[in-house]
Formats: structure tokens, C-alpha cells, sequence
């Protein structure tokens, strides 16, 4: 099954984000279960979110990866959606 993750930065945490970022692709890396992942960029040009697509065997899975997140753990986002997908494109 596949999970999308959407997450919305907290307003002004631009600096939380970067010093974030490090441990939270060392995760991304060591779990191995994202299949695909990338920033939202707001209209200045900078990070405010994340999508993530998570292979993983459920809900409940998904949402452990997401709170273990070293961005979550930070206290980065102001919202974060679990959301099985669907792949059909790609």
C-alpha cells in the first residue's frame, strides 16, 4: 500500500526546516520507505512543506513514520495529512 504524507511547515519555520534537514533525510534513507519525497515551495521561493509517498503495509504505519520524522520531532508542521494513494501515472 502506499501513504501520501502532506505536511505544511508551521508560519516563519523556514530556519527549523534547514536545521532539520540533515537528520531528516538520514531517515528518509534509513527506514527506506519512501518511494518518493520533495518540498512544497511557497511563491518567495522557499520550502514551506513536504509531500512524501511512503510504501508501507498500513494507516497506522504511516503515521509512526510520520511522527519519528526528525522535522515532526522538531516541531516543524502545522498540519500533517495521511492519506492512502493510489499510484495510476508513473
Amino acid at each position: 500500500m502506499r501513504y501520501a504524507l502532506i505536511c505544511l511547515d508551521k508560519p516563519n519555520a523556514l530556519q527549523t526546516r534547514v536545521e532539520n534537514r540533515g537528520a531528516h533525510l538520514a531517515y528518509i534513507q534509513e527506514t527506506g520507505v519512501v518511494e518518493q519525497a520533495g518540498p512544497f515551495i511557497d511563491a518567495a521561493g522557499q520550502m514551506c512543506g513536504s509531500l512524501l509517498i511512503l510504501g508501507v503495509t498500513s494507516k497506522a504505519e504511516a503515521e509512526a513514520w510520520a511522527a519519528n520524522d526528525p522535522y515532526a520531532k522538531a516541531g516543524l508542521f502545522h498540519s500533517v495529512m495521511v492519506q492512502e494513494w493510489k499510484r495510476v501515472i508513473g
